[in-house]
């Protein structure tokens, strides 16, 4: 494969672009934002279910008459 001196240039001056701007990219390149691992919905039930079960059982504890 042949390649014209004209697309080698051009490919050249791209190189030596990206070398002169070398060192000045930002730390990171991801969005700091809000963004949970789960969504609302699902950190919503999974405090039902550990508060509702928690009550479950202080209740129980409490109508057995002490240590079940």
């Amino acid at each position: 494969m042949t390649t014209s001196r004209r697309l080698a240039d051009r490919k050249s001056a791209k190189f030596q672009k990206n070398i002169m701007k070398r060192g000045s990219v930002p730390e990171t390149t991801v969005k700091k934002g809000n963004d949970y691992p789960v969504g609302p919905m699902v950190l919503g039930f999974f405090i039902f279910v550990v508060v509702g079960s928690s009550l479950f059982q202080i209740i129980r504890t409490a109508t057995s008459g002490g240590m079940a």
